[in-house]
């Protein structure tokens, strides 16, 4: 609050509430960018997987890699061009069709929405172990104080504060990961080979740890993994809190060099989550983890526990809220923006509003939104982080990847595919997930009650990613209208003379 306080926007402009007026520096953005999309399903999630499941957990490791070497080849310098603030400005630079602003703005805060909820759901996890107070009441109160402090702080700070906060998340988060998993190699005298021994030995699973097939089993776990990978992969570069950073450096070059250090920066975070988690296999061990938490999502700090006491186990646990708080301040802040820019601004005023009055309604969203993820959060608190993230990204895939790729470099692209890939993607993916064993059909579905599991894999990205670009596509050549090659023509123009006078 100290830091909202201290970097409150000097004006009340959505310029600078949104995106700080463009005056960031590469560096600064590229760590903030690695905050915001680090997230508490990396830091708690993904090492809880890896200890339950071994290498199937791996794929939580490589996919966001990928993603973020896609964001940089395919999507840094031309949105960080062709936009202001949103994917709809993107979007709209050449279709400038409300419809696809409305289309966006629905897409963006669904993926916000429960990005969010990934994140409170990471604090209801740890709550039991700082206040010490078992079951549910606890993970409520914690969630329900992290909601109001992360209101306070976006609706203060704009994105200024959230990039400080973003910045010490990042070097909070490197330098103690990097210490536990040092420690944890220390333990088996720096041995890669007798860390992944000793996780295989520690009882459960035992050598099976280190195979395929725990968690994905057979030709259905097979296609199950392959959609999970892929919506990691692509959803990286939908997702709208990362996508809007772009617009937070002065020039294209600067966005593509934030982006290749967030690169480094999660290279280095997914290779010692990876350590982690099989140090908190081998150290603590799969049954104890289970034990503790069914989804794995406290493995961090029984393993902190286990490393250093008390003492240690409170500096993750701060670490951890630092991370949560600072991705969620982004997302909300992308949606907030995407609610006023895109839909109140630009559809319902059609543009004709002050700029005041746009910072306000952003405000206003700012509390709607995080009072809406923090009361859902509040239902899913018994679900691993790193699934909840997996939706996440597959939406973002699905919804925004592909019209976002259309816009940029096919000539064809119409308002009509636009629209069409966005509520396709996006209904599709929704549709699938409801249809999945993870919401009902299983006793430990979402509403176990319930038995309307059709659809037999668990991430929808495999079936939804292509409807997204098949609806782009087929929306595009059924548009009785012309593609508009003059509008594409200008914004290539705009992407390569900003590409060229980069430096």
């Amino acid at each position: 609050m100290f830091l909202a306080l201290w970097l409150t926007p000097e004006r009340d402009t959505p310029g600078d509430f949104f995106v700080d007026e463009r005056r960031l520096s590469a560096v600064r953005n590229g760590f903030a960018m690695f905050g915001d999309y680090v997230s508490a399903a990396t830091l708690l999630g993904t090492p809880g997987l890896i200890a339950l499941t071994g290498y199937d957990g791996v794929v939580y490791l490589v996919g966001p890699v990928v993603g973020c070497v896609l964001l940089l080849f395919l999507v840094a310098e031309p949105v960080h061009s062709t936009g202001r603030f949103t994917i709809g400005d993107c979007l709209a630079q050449r279709l400038g069709a409300r419809s696809v602003y409305a289309a966006s703005s629905v897409s963006t805060l669904v993926i916000c929405l429960l990005y969010l909820i990934v994140q409170m759901v990471g604090a209801g996890s740890i709550a039991a172990s700082i206040l010490g107070i078992p079951g549910e009441v606890s993970q409520r109160v914690v969630v329900g104080a992290l909601g109001l402090l992360m209101i306070m702080y976006v609706l203060i700070g704009g994105m200024r504060a959230t990039t400080a906060m973003q910045m010490i998340k990042a070097a909070l988060l490197l330098g103690t990961t990097v210490l536990l998993a040092v420690w944890v190699l220390a333990r088996f005298g720096f041995d890669p080979g007798a860390l992944l021994s000793a996780a295989a030995g520690s009882g459960g699973p035992g050598e099976d740890l280190l195979q395929p097939g725990m968690r994905f089993t057979g030709i259905q776990g097979g296609l199950d993994l392959l959609s999970l990978a892929l919506a990691l992969a692509l959803g990286t570069a939908g997702l709208p809190h990362v996508l809007m950073r772009l617009g937070a450096v002065p020039t294209a070059a600067k966005a593509r060099r934030s982006v290749r250090l967030m690169t480094w920066l999660t290279c280095a975070m997914c290779l010692v989550a990876g350590v982690l988690g099989f140090g908190a296999a081998a150290l603590v061990g799969g049954d104890a983890v289970a034990a503790d938490s069914s989804t794995g999502n406290t493995a961090l700090p029984l393993l902190a526990e286990r490393l250093g006491g008390a003492p240690l186990v409170s500096l993750v646990s701060c670490v951890a809220f630092a991370t949560i708080l600072a991705v969620v301040a982004g997302v909300t802040l992308a949606a907030a923006t995407s609610l006023s820019h895109d839909l109140y601004v630009t559809v319902l005023r059609r543009g004709d509003c002050p700029a005041r009055r746009e910072v306000l309604v952003a405000r206003v969203a700012v509390v709607v939104i995080g009072v809406a993820a923090t009361a859902l959060s509040m239902y899913v608190q018994h679900i691993n982080i790193s699934f909840l993230a997996g939706l996440a990204f597959a939406l973002a895939a699905s919804a925004s990847l592909p019209s976002l790729l259309y816009g940029l470099y096919w000539r064809g692209f119409t308002a009509r595919g636009a629209v069409w890939s966005i509520y396709g993607g996006l209904a599709s993916s929704l549709l699938l997930v409801l249809l999945s064993p993870d919401v009902t059909g299983s006793p430990t579905a979402l509403l176990p009650g319930l038995d309307l599991a059709v659809f037999p894999l668990r991430n929808p990205a495999l079936v939804a990613v292509p409807i997204g670009f098949l609806l782009g596509w087929l929306g595009s050549v059924r548009d009785g209208r012309e593609p508009g090659g003059a509008p594409f023509a200008e914004t290539e123009v705009r992407v390569l003379a900003r590409a060229r006078g980069r430096d």
